[in-house]
């Protein structure tokens, strides 16, 4: 690294810090996820012209990690329309390297004939069952076999009782230095009637499971930089990197 890239990454470090202790700017990004949420503002995006469903601040933090890590495997709970599995198998592709597994209870024919028709799905597998069933963990570590890194991407069922279990059993599957992801914390900063027709609210999501998954476990910490440069972000304190 020259002389100039570590300035400019130092500076970068003190931005990163500086937002991360403005109350101001963490009101503002929220504010905006808030006010956005009703016109389904992460419905608007694709990924090679699958729909991804995600914020494009969310989806280049996922970039900076997988070029970071180079995992050999990368697992995702949820499938949907299948942008997110296209978007992982096309880093892995630039990487030259890695596999995506997905995992979904419901792969929709539509979605699933998409998925399968496109370029990227040389690089990807999915598993239909519930992401937290025997049967599929047991797929799950046949896959892993093998894999010396591994990252994992949690966007399934958003109730604390579901993700906790996620959480659980999956940790063990993710490599030291890589992350385990869990998408949608954000629901236990949105106002209480925001998802009224949703088996998951506030004080019953992915963020309560994440904060309860911690109390036990401490080979993950939250990468508050990720979420303090994003600003606005669908997974506050949801980007665990695992440090042990």
């Amino acid at each position: 690294m020259t002389d100039e890239l570590k300035k400019f990454q130092s500076q970068k470090m003190q931005n990163i810090a500086k937002l991360g202790c403005s109350r101001e700017c963490k009101e503002i990004g929220n504010d905006f996820i808030v006010k956005m949420s009703s016109y389904k503002y992460s419905y608007n995006f694709s990924w090679l012209g699958i729909p991804i469903i995600q914020y494009p601040q969310d989806i280049v933090a996922m970039q900076e990690i997988i070029w970071d890590v180079k995992p050999d495997l990368i697992i995702e709970t949820g499938i949907a329309h299948g942008g997110s599995i296209i978007f992982y198998a096309s880093m892995l592709e630039m990487l030259g390297k890695g596999r995506v597994l997905g995992i979904d209870i419901d792969i929709r024919e539509h979605n699933k004939k998409a998925i399968e028709a496109h370029p990227m799905f040389k690089r990807i597998d999915m598993i239909a069952g519930s992401s937290i069933s025997n049967e599929t963990l047991s797929q799950v570590r046949k896959y892993a076999e093998g894999k010396h890194k591994i990252l994992v991407a949690l966007d399934s069922n958003h109730t604390h009782e579901h993700v906790l279990k996620e959480l659980e059993l999956y940790a063990p599957f993710v490599s030291k230095d890589s992350y385990l992801v869990a998408f949608d914390t954000i629901v236990e900063d949105m106002p209480d009637d925001r998802f009224p027709n949703r088996p998951w609210g506030k004080h019953n999501n992915p963020k309560t499971a994440v904060w309860e998954f911690l109390k036990s476990n401490n080979d993950f910490v939250v990468d508050k930089d990720i979420e303090n440069k994003l600003l606005i972000t669908v997974a506050p304190d949801g980007y665990l990197k695992k440090v042990k």
